[in-house]
């Protein structure tokens, strides 16, 4: 099937304005947060006691947000179709004593979040962001997107075999960025500057969960500018498209025999075991709690699970052209060939025949084609969100996602009409 030829660049241009606007998880879920008011949806607090209204509904916790839209009339045993992706790309963060520095450069302590390309980060402009936690319990999101901080990669005359051995890196001693000048490094100097920035009191942070990012834009790359770099495409690309793809099906409503849901992670890069990782009880919570509220009973809720379907939707393995050989030989992703069905029989993903199934139908309504993703055999493949969803919740659950060329790194590729194509599928699986 060919690639449909109502390619319209407004969705990629879309993303590439939330990529910079979305420096971290925290700032993703207000992004996504903020899309979904404009489309109707309220915040529900877990705090409170929830309703079984109709509409669109969303729960913020840290660097998560889990949204779904009640179609008028739902039962409360009616199905949910969900998306499930991440908010978290591996980076650089800030530890608790940030402040450090040597022979008379001020540097900024950082640890080693995921698996990060360490030598992307090197000699690239960065700027630093996050979320800050007030004395009063309540927090601010910062963001310093100028050219703040770098990490100086050693100069070729001081180790002339680089190019011909590999560079070697230690995550301790040579990924501390610099950011100024001084010999009279001084505790809270970091802090007090991010107070100032926010406009806050001196003294008033007293926590903070920051990191680094590439001030550099997303941008069209290639000669018909079909290509777009940019940063955390992994996985910022397919919490775009599943915000785009619940609002549109949330806005047509037109009749509705399951629930949507978007359910977007943090910590997937190191785990996801957290209370806002896909590993804890944050959707199972919002799930049960919504078939409550409905006036279900655990039996409503079973009945429900069974029915639900979830598409976990992360970045996959483009096929490189200087690396062909580290790919299966038959399964050769390319950008803009559409959005990639995941495969492996371990289970590191959760795809199965029948999954295939659902993925395929929604595909084929939504006129978007799909390829094949399996690894290599000999190099065990990563996995995602999608085999923690089913054993945790014990709903089928589907792994897709966009080919893309250097994951992990601080800047990634993809092909300018795959985001388009994605979200496209994603709203005919929705809609049903």
């Amino acid at each position: 099937m060919s690639a449909p030829s109502r390619f319209d660049r407004g969705h990629t241009d879309d993303l590439m304005s939330f990529l910079a606007a979305s420096p971290t998880p925290y700032h993703a879920v207000a992004n996504a947060a903020e899309r979904l008011e404009k489309a109707g949806f309220r915040q529900v607090a877990e705090t409170d006691a929830w309703d079984g209204s109709a509409g669109g509904k969303y729960v913020l916790r840290g660097g998560a947000i889990i949204a779904w839209y009640v179609p008028e009339g739902a039962d409360a045993h009616t199905p949910f179709r969900i998306v499930g992706a991440h908010t978290d790309s591996p980076n650089l963060r800030v530890k608790p004593r940030p402040d450090s520095g040597a022979h008379g450069w001020r540097q900024v302590a950082v640890e080693i979040y995921g698996g990060p390309l360490l030598n992307s980060w090197l000699d690239r402009d960065l700027g630093l962001a996050g979320r800050l936690s007030l004395r009063d319990g309540s927090t601010r999101l910062v963001n310093v997107d100028r050219p703040l901080l770098r990490v100086p990669q050693l100069a070729i005359h001081l180790d002339r075999s680089v190019n011909a051995d590999g560079l070697k890196l230690d995550k301790q001693r040579h990924m501390q960025p610099v950011w100024g000048m001084g010999d009279d490094v001084r505790d809270g100097d970091l802090i007090a500057f991010l107070e100032e920035t926010a406009g806050l009191a001196s003294g008033e942070v007293t926590g903070w969960d920051l990191m680094v990012h590439s001030v550099e834009a997303p941008a069209y790359l290639g000669r018909d500018r079909e290509l777009v770099a940019g940063p955390r495409m992994d996985n910022l690309l397919s919490v775009h498209a599943a915000t785009a793809a619940l609002a549109a099906v949330a806005g047509r409503d037109s009749g509705l025999s399951h629930i949507p849901v978007l359910a977007a992670f943090d910590h997937e890069e190191n785990g996801s075991q957290s209370d806002t990782g896909a590993d804890g009880p944050l959707l199972g919570g919002v799930l049960e709690r919504s078939v409550f509220a409905r006036g279900g009973s655990y039996e409503d809720r079973a009945r429900a699970f069974a029915g639900s379907v979830c598409l976990s939707s992360d970045t996959g393995h483009a096929v490189h052209p200087n690396y062909a050989e580290r790919h299966d030989p038959t399964h050769h992703p390319r950008v803009d060939g559409g959005p990639i069905l995941k495969v492996n029989v371990n289970n590191r993903y959760a795809t199965d025949g029948s999954g295939r199934v659902v993925f395929a139908a929604a595909c084929e309504k939504a006129d978007v084609p799909f390829q094949s993703f399996v690894s290599n055999n000999a190099m065990p493949c990563g996995t995602t969100i999608g085999p923690i969803t089913a054993a945790r919740h014990g709903i089928r659950t589907v792994d897709i996602g966009v080919a893309i060329l250097s994951m992990h790194s601080a800047r990634e590729l993809c092909g300018a009409q795959d985001p388009f194509l994605l979200a496209n599928a994603l709203v005919a699986f929705l809609d049903g």
